[in-house]
This record gives structure tokens, C-alpha cells and sequence, in this order.
């Protein structure tokens, strides 16, 4: 078996203020929720104006982007309440017109959450040029994944 190896990855998460960035973060990196958490600078399902203006996002990441090949997941967060003004259609419409990778979530209830952070460093590794120093191949293992090819996240879409 093969020793586990520890590499560094960098991810950029960028929108609106109030979204739920770092919310999403911490429900990952901690397993918590703090309903309190100020806002600082993905999308939120429950505001229109917060989808609009993804197109600003992605033009200043390929403004300031030295690379062509990195990996975008769009997050649509805050699916646990109900007054939602973007239906995952749109999401995942916008998602397949820039390339991203889409997922739902809720850093609330954890929904979607893990799925969504695992499923961007698998892209990400096999994206070797974004994580592979030049000339050596290295394995990263992200713990069990039984699961028999199958995905045990819902709402997750990826576009190739």
C-alpha cells in the first residue's frame, strides 16, 4: 500500500460579501457553523444580485490569472432556506458556459459541502501541471472512498 503523502493545494474562493465563503470553509476545514460569522469578500441561492454579477468575479480571476488550465467550481450556498431567486437550472447553466464544475450547498446543514471540496481537488489532481512539481508524480489519498465508482454526493455536476 502506499504511504500517504501530503501536498499542498492553493484554492481561491471568491463573490459577493455575505455568501457564505467562509462559512463553506470552516463547515469543511472544522466540521462548524457560526450563524454570527461577518461577511467577507460564491453565489447565494437566495440572491439574484449575487448571481449577476458572477461575470465581474470571473473576469477579475481572468485578469489576474497567470494560468489557463486552473479548475472553477460555482458554489450556489444557503440551500436550506427556502426563499430561493436562483433555481439550480441557472446554476448550472452558467456553470457549463464557463467550464466550472457546479454543486449546491449549505454550510448551515453541511449539505453538499464536503462533496464540493472533494470533488474540486480530485479535479485538481487530475490536473497534474496545477499540483506536480516538474518532472516528479506524486499520489495524494483524500481518506476512504468505498463507494463502488459511485459518487454519494448529490447535486454535483461535472463539466469537463
Amino acid at each position: 500500500m502506499d504511504e500517504d503523502v501530503l501536498t499542498t493545494l492553493k484554492l481561491l474562493i471568491i463573490g459577493e460579501s455575505g455568501v457564505g465563503k467562509s462559512s463553506l470553509l470552516l463547515r469543511f476545514t472544522d466540521d462548524t457553523f457560526d450563524p454570527e460569522q461577518s461577511a467577507t469578500i460564491v453565489y447565494d441561492v437566495t440572491k439574484r444580485d449575487t448571481f449577476t454579477k458572477l461575470d465581474n468575479w470571473l473576469n477579475e480571476l481572468e485578469t489576474y490569472t497567470t494560468r489557463n488550465d486552473i479548475v472553477k467550481m460555482l458554489v450556489g450556498n444557503k440551500i436550506d432556506k427556502d426563499d430561493h431567486e436562483v433555481d439550480r437550472n441557472e446554476g448550472l447553466k452558467f456553470a457549463r458556459k464557463h467550464s466550472m464544475l457546479f454543486i449546491e450547498a449549505s454550510a448551515k446543514t453541511k449539505d453538499g459541502v464536503q462533496c464540493a471540496f472533494e470533488e474540486l481537488v480530485e479535479k485538481i489532481l487530475q490536473t497534474p501541471g496545477l499540483w506536480e512539481s516538474e518532472g516528479q508524480s506524486q499520489k495524494v489519498r483524500l481518506g476512504d472512498q468505498d463507494q463502488a465508482g459511485g459518487r454519494a454526493c448529490g447535486g454535483y455536476c461535472s463539466i469537463p
